[in-house]
């Protein structure tokens, strides 16, 4: 038979797609769940507490095999400067926090150098010293190279050795361990005042080194600077060269070569003649721009012009007389007296201006000539001095170069003299800026081993590694255990949880108030507002695997339903294993194969059951290929016509892992039901399982827990899932 694209028939109802169904993230943390914590912890519990009694017992046992060790502790405090013990205080600028956090974390790593542990055993004679050896509990290294001997020693000085310098604090507080109370006291001690000698130390040796080097150095410096003094002054005796002193030159020492700010006078007068010639030029250019705007421009057109005080003023006057002429002709003759002499007054005012402007061009060209003669001369007087001032820099070279020797020489001898100075200065004796605060004392009880400590370690060790061994125990558990699961670890809602049963579950279905019989009404009432329009016309339910529960769901759903006075058609889709037959003990000799094979109607196939309103439509004949089947145009049309002749029809069909019948019916029905089995089904296989359904794209409405043991719930999440009321339930039963 033709096969076609699995696309349910237009014209049928249609649940909600895929897309609109409930999705949930399974990769998503389940949170913090107090509950879910303590039901981990208590399914743990013999092996939580095995670890923690075997942490326990070995704190105990390292405790007791450990030697007893004795702290003692001295104190110090370290100043960032120290007072004279005659005189004033040294002169030590303030620093910043910075910079003296940074001078305590030094002291602190002085204290543990290897120097001063090497001078606290010289001082109390510990190298090669049996009573150390003893007190520290090692064995002394007889026959030993000495080399050997000092590095063992000084060894477990630093490696017994504590400082602690609080950020807030400069108390310094050092600490040494050993397994003799006494012999504790005496090397914190003993690290304390040497610590003070070694820093006393170190500053009178600098001190003593630097003044005699700079000594050394003045004195090799003095005779540079009389040598080059005396050469600098025999050259410029010779050369003929006047020098002229600092100021003079202007910019000597930047143009003309001088040294220190100190010129020739020859080349100070060239500077000071070559500024006036550019001053002078500058006039010049000013005066012929000035000169230009005034002649290239009408004469009263000019600003220069029109700014005169002079022509403003006549212009003005000018501007009212012409007023007035106007006036005076818009009522007189031209020969009216007042007209005549208005008009000599406006000549003349005109002849005035124009003779005023004349004057202000005539200054502007005065001032060009001017400039242009006095930047003549200046420049004349330059050039005059240009040959001699080379002529003079030729000598000077020699002489810049003698200079700047001497210079130098005299620079660094000032800078050695002032340090020299300073030294000399503070050479005085100075006390240590390093103070003893408390003196450390033999401790009168051992510092370790501390039982209550190392008890309470072990006991934080201890259920370090059982919460790490719960942790890894959840996060490795991949199994479907309890409801939650089915969201956290598969992404679909929960439907409904059923019970295991410890009868036959089709008898248990017979009994309404057993808890198979509850747990499947709950799977109803989940299924009746599964969508938006209420429970789907056709169902298909499935498992990944076989022998889930899937054909005892089918029936529950067919019966409960069936029992709400729905027309409910319980269709055997497993042409592979058939077994609804089996649980109505009807034939099987005509089913949905029949049906699929030829065009006979479905009524010819249905069989009536006991329960009203419950059909049943049995597999029929195993064929050679179910798959093809349940591909066909007429599985499809069988489908409608379920719909159309029953309120519901519920197919049980095969598992999906292996074989392609569920996938494929899964994309023609309106909902499926996915049957998961507790404690059995995994994560992998059942993501496997789901992806296949998902690639056909159908309507998943979720998936019911079944085989659920409610005793064991109680080791998981209390009494969360209603285990006492099961319990309950068959205790009344029994009884």
């Amino acid at each position: 038979m033709a096969t076609n694209l699995l696309v349910p028939s237009p014209s049928r109802w249609r649940a909600p797609g895929p897309d609109e169904a409930f999705v949930a993230d399974p990769t998503a943390a389940r949170g913090i769940d107090v509950r879910f914590i303590v039901a981990a912890v208590r399914r743990r519990a013999v092996w939580i507490a095995a670890i923690i009694a075997l942490a326990l017992a070995a704190g105990l046992l390292i405790t007791m095999l450990q030697a007893p060790r004795y702290t003692a502790q001295a104190s110090v405090q370290i100043n960032s400067q120290s007072d004279r013990v005659l005189g004033q205080g040294e002169d030590l600028q303030e620093q910043s926090n910075a910079f003296d956090d940074r001078f305590l974390k030094t002291q602190v790593d002085v204290l543990k150098s290897r120097g001063l542990a090497v001078r606290v055993a010289q001082k109390l004679k510990l190298f090669g010293s049996e009573a150390f050896y003893a007190g520290m509990g090692v064995d002394p290294p007889a026959g030993a190279p000495e080399a050997v001997v000092r590095e063992i020693a000084v060894g477990l000085l630093r490696g017994n050795l504590s400082v602690d310098l609080p950020y807030d604090s400069r108390i310094a507080t050092i600490t040494f361990t050993s397994g003799e109370p006494a012999l504790s006291a005496q090397i914190a001690n003993a690290f304390a005042g040497e610590f003070i000698q070694a820093n006393l130390q170190r500053r009178y040796d600098s001190s003593a080194y630097a003044r005699q080097f700079l000594a050394d150095q003045l004195g090799e410096t003095k005779d540079r600077l009389e040598d080059s003094e005396r050469g600098l002054n025999a050259y410029a005796r010779n050369a003929g060269l006047i020098r002229a002193p600092a100021g003079a030159s202007g910019d000597a020492d930047e143009n003309g070569g001088g040294v220190a700010g100190i010129g020739s006078v020859t080349t100070a007068s060239l500077f000071q003649l070559n500024s006036a010639a550019n001053e002078a030029r500058q006039a010049r250019i000013a005066a012929e721009v000035r000169w230009r705007a005034i002649n290239a421009a009408p004469l009263l057109s000019s600003k220069e012009v029109l700014a005169n005080g002079t022509v403003q003023t006549l212009m003005t006057e000018r501007a009212t007389l012409a007023t007035r002429l106007q006036e005076l002709r818009a009522e007189h003759l031209d020969d009216y007296p007042g007209i005549r002499e208005a008009n000599a007054r406006l000549a003349e005012v005109e002849r005035q201006l124009q003779q005023t402007a004349r004057s202000v061009r005539n200054a502007a060209r005065s001032d060009l000539a001017a400039a242009a003669a006095s930047e003549r001369a200046l420049a004349a007087q330059v050039n005059a001095l240009k040959g001699a001032t080379l002529s003079e820099q030729d000598r000077s070279v020699n002489y810049n170069l003698l200079a700047r020797e001497a210079d130098t020489n005299r620079s660094l001898y000032d800078a050695l003299l002032q340090r020299y100075k300073e030294l000399n200065a503070a050479a005085g004796v100075s006390a240590s800026n390093i103070a003893i605060i408390d003196e450390a004392e033999p401790p009168l009880g051992p510092s370790s081993p501390n039982l209550a400590r190392n008890m309470l370690l072990a006991l934080v060790l201890g259920l370090a590694v059982a919460a790490l061994l719960v942790l890894a125990t959840i996060h490795f558990d991949d199994a479907i255990r309890v409801p939650e699961d089915i969201e956290a670890k598969l992404g679909l809602p929960l439907l409904g949880v059923v019970p295991r049963s410890e009868t036959d579950p089709d008898e248990a279905l017979i009994d309404p108030k057993s808890p198979l019989s509850e747990g499947y009404n709950a799977l109803r009432a989940a299924l009746l507002h599964s969508t938006a329009e209420g429970l789907p016309p056709i169902l298909l339910v499935t498992s990944a695997q076989p022998e889930e529960g899937k054909t005892t769901t089918s029936h529950a759903i067919a019966l409960s339903l069936a029992r709400l006075g729905k027309s409910v058609l319980l269709v055997d889709g497993d042409m592979r294993r058939p077994a609804v037959h089996r649980l109505f003990g009807i034939s099987n000799e005509r089913g949905l194969s029949s049906l699929l094979t030829t065009l006979d109607p479905l009524e010819s196939a249905v069989s009536a059951t006991a329960e009203p309103h419950l059909s049943v439509l049995p597999s029929g004949p195993v064929p050679p290929s179910p798959t093809e089947l349940t591909s066909s145009n007429r599985f499809r049309a069988l489908i409608d016509e379920m719909a159309e002749k029953f309120d519901v029809a519920v197919i049980d069909s095969p598992p999906i892992l292996g074989l392609a019948d569920a996938p494929a019916m899964s994309a023609l029905v309106d909902g499926v039901v996915v049957v998961v089995e507790s404690e059995r089904s995994r994560r992998g296989g059942l993501h496997s399982a789901l992806r296949r359904l998902r690639s056909m794209r159908p309507n998943l409405l979720g998936a019911v827990l079944t085989k659920f043991d409610t005793s064991r719930a109680a080791n998981r999440y209390s009494d969360y899932y209603g285990a006492n009321y099961y319990e309950y339930r068959n205790e009344s039963a029994a009884a």
